[in-house]
This record gives C-alpha cells, structure tokens and sequence, in this order.
C-alpha cells in the first residue's frame, strides 16, 4: 500500500479529513434555502433531494469495489474534480430539474468519496499492526471534522448577514467559497496521498484489470454481508439513522425559515447554529471514543444513536427558533457520540481485500434509504407539518438500536485487541 509508517499515516488522514469536510461547512443547509429562494417547494425540495441518494445507490458498490481493486488514490482524485463540478452547478441551478442535476452530480462524489480514504488509513496501520482497532483515529478525526464543519458553518452565516454583493443573493458567496475550498482539498490530495504504485506501468490495463476485479470485489462484500449477521445488522443500522438525518440536514433549514419568515434569515442562523451543532459533534466524538473504551463500543454505539433520535423527536416538539436550535445542538453532539464506536464495528468486520466495499455498504443503504425516506417525508410534511414530520423521523429512527444485537453478542465474548493510536499520537 504505502510506505509510510501509522504516525506520519494518521496526520495525513486527519489532515484531508479536514479539508474534505470545511468547504461542507460553508453550505450546511444553505442548498436548501437557495432552491427555496428560487422558488420550489417543500416537495419539490424533498424530492430533487433523491437523485443524490440514487446516484450513490447505482455507484457505491462499484466504485468501492473499483477503489479495493485498483487504489484508494484515483479514485479520491475524481471525485475531488466531481465535487467542485457539483457545486458549480449547485450556484446556476434555478429549476427543480437543475437542482437534481446537481444533487445527482453530488451523489457520484459521494459514491466516489465514500471509504476510500479511511480505507487507505486503516490498511496502511493494519501492514504494522495487524488487526488492531481504529477507533481512536475515529474519534480524533471526528472532533476535527467537527472543527472543520463548525468554524466553516459559522464564517458562513458571517457571509449571508455581510452580504458584500447587493446584485446578487446573500446565499451564494459561501458557495463560492465552497467550490474554492473543494479545490484547495483536491490539490492536497494530490500532494499528500501516496499509495504504491501497481506494477503495471500501462493505466489502460491497469483500468481494464481493476474493472473486471470490481465485480468479484462487490460479489464477495455483498456475501459478506449475508453470510455475517454482525456485518447485517450494522449495515441496517444506517437505514434508520438516515431517516433521523433527514430532520436536521433538510427539514430543519425549512423549519426555521417558517419561524424566522425567511430564508436569508434561516440562512445567517444556520451558520452560527450548524458552528455549535459540529462542536458540539467533536465534543461527542471525544466522548464517544472514551467511552468505547470504557463501555465497549456497541453499548457507545447504541447509546448515541437512541439519544440521536430522541434528540429529532425534541426538534419536532421545539416551537420557537431559540428552541430548535437548542434542540438541533443536542442532536448534533449525540450524532458525534455514536460515530466512533460505529466505524470501528464495521472495521472489525472487513480485510483490506473489502474494506472500502465494506465501509460503502453502510452508506449505500444510508443513501438508498434516504432516497425512499425524504419524498415520503415532505409528502408527510405536506400534508401535516414539518414538525410533524420530524417527529416520526426522530421516532423511527431510535428502533434501530435492535440492529446492534449481533454485534453486541459477539462482543461479549471477543478479547480485547491493541490499540496503536496511543503510540502514533504519544
């Protein structure tokens, strides 16, 4: 894979985690409120919103499968130019159709993005110490993802009540800055990434090659999948947590523009709200890897997510601004407390050989769920309430505790592994 040794692995993760996740800060909530600006409805909104969720269906596994195959490192590089390609498109959408263009293009990146870099990490720690559990990178990587996405978010609503540009929306320029910093991630990559270069000096064989390896990497990760009732349930896990998402990812930005009675308002609160809701992810990030090792990580995992959930509930019940954003900060900080535990549950579950095709399966069912969920959702929305709506989303959301009952029998019964992040971080 890599030359490098887990410390000098460790930084570069932590590092592209970092610039990966900024630019995403910046439009927390903001695509929303564009396409609400520009004249499309709550369904209208809730439905173009799939064809991300379908592109990352039909891409997922093949593009985990063609990463685990040919690299973690081409693979990262297109979708970085994807990426900036989407949220070009994001700026000069104004009907429902460009708007699906666009989240469609963001579903490709995602489909791209989704696990190769965690898998580069790991397997580059596994050639040193094999086996040994992740999850401390997780949590460090998650109180810098959260730093990331907080400070981004929160120089974001800066720039909607600045509003230095009078000719045009007050939500564009944190797009713009958006797309810049989607640019600065793909140099970084470019720069700091390294993988071992395969043998085959020729890239069309190399291509051609890992194209027919992807199926049979795609094949043995799905009877993975079947075959491994822990691998089962914590795939399933996603489908509900992505219903929760979907109240403080797409219908909280509309709620508060109802309460607040406009978007570019919603949009300079969201900022400074999405800056608390990601600290306060990094806090429960920090917490969540502390109390993996205390509690184990399945009792860690299960705990986060039925607060998540209950967290949604209380966003649903909030009846002013003040109280949502309250509500939304909690929910925030118990999405970072379950993440930890969750990722190193999957990793004890996948090789190197899958890893990548791993990692995509939870978030092919996250997307391919939330592509069912959200229309039904602003269908629910329509016909009731937003709140409403994010109250069943919240409701459901806490069944998929029962997911986890797998993994926690095996846990019971599974030795406890070494840990070499203290090494790389002492």
């Amino acid at each position: 894979m890599t030359t490098l040794s887990p410390a000098a692995a460790r930084r570069v993760f932590l590092t592209l985690s970092t610039t990966r996740w900024l630019p995403v800060g910046f439009v927390v909530g903001i695509f929303t409120l564009i396409a609400r600006e520009r004249g499309l409805t709550v369904q209208q909104i809730t439905l173009y919103v799939t064809a991300q969720g379908i592109m990352v269906f039909l891409l997922e596994l093949p593009t985990s499968g063609l990463a685990d195959a040919l690299g973690r490192r081409p693979l990262l590089i297109v979708a970085g130019v994807v990426n900036i390609a989407a949220g070009v498109a994001y700026l000069v959408a104004h009907s429902f159709w460009q708007f699906a263009l666009a989240a469609g293009l963001m579903g490709v990146y995602r489909a791209l993005d989704s696990g190769p870099l965690e898998a580069w990490y790991v397997d580059t720690v596994h050639e040193r110490e094999p086996g040994a559990d992740v999850h401390r990178a997780m949590s460090a990587q998650g109180v810098l993802v959260g730093i990331g996405l907080g400070g981004g978010a929160l120089v974001s609503g800066a720039l909607v009540a600045w509003h230095p540009f009078a000719g045009s929306s007050a939500l564009l320029l944190p797009v713009q800055v958006f797309v810049a910093l989607c640019v600065v991630h793909l140099v970084a990559t470019l720069v700091l990434l390294r993988e071992t270069p395969h043998t085959d000096s020729r890239l069309r064989s190399r291509v051609v090659d890992s194209v027919r390896e992807t199926p049979v990497v795609v094949r043995d990760g799905l009877r993975l999948v079947t075959r491994n009732r822990v691998l089962a349930g914590l795939v399933l896990v996603e489908l509900f947590w992505v219903i929760g998402m979907t109240a403080y990812e797409t219908l909280m930005p509309l709620r508060l523009s109802d309460l607040l009675g406009s978007a570019t308002t919603a949009g300079a609160w969201m900022g400074p709200a999405a800056a608390g809701g990601w600290a306060l992810f990094s806090v429960g990030s920090w917490l969540g890897g502390r109390a993996a090792d205390r509690f184990g990580m399945v009792r860690a995992a299960v705990l986060g997510r039925l607060l998540n959930g209950l967290g949604v509930v209380a966003m649903g019940l909030a009846l002013g601004p003040a109280a949502l954003v309250g509500a939304y900060l909690v929910t925030y900080s118990l999405h970072g407390t379950a993440s930890p535990a969750y990722a190193g549950l999957l990793h004890r579950e996948a090789s190197a050989t899958n890893r990548a095709t791993i990692l995509s399966l939870g978030s092919l069912v996250m997307q391919a769920g939330g592509a069912v969920a959200v229309p039904l959702l602003g269908v629910l929305a329509a016909h009731t309430s937003i709140p409403t709506a994010m109250v069943v989303a919240g409701a459901v959301s806490t069944i998929g505790f029962v997911c986890f009952l797998p993994a926690w029998r095996r846990e019971r019964t599974r030795p406890q592994p070494a840990v070499v992040e203290d090494v790389a971080t002492a």
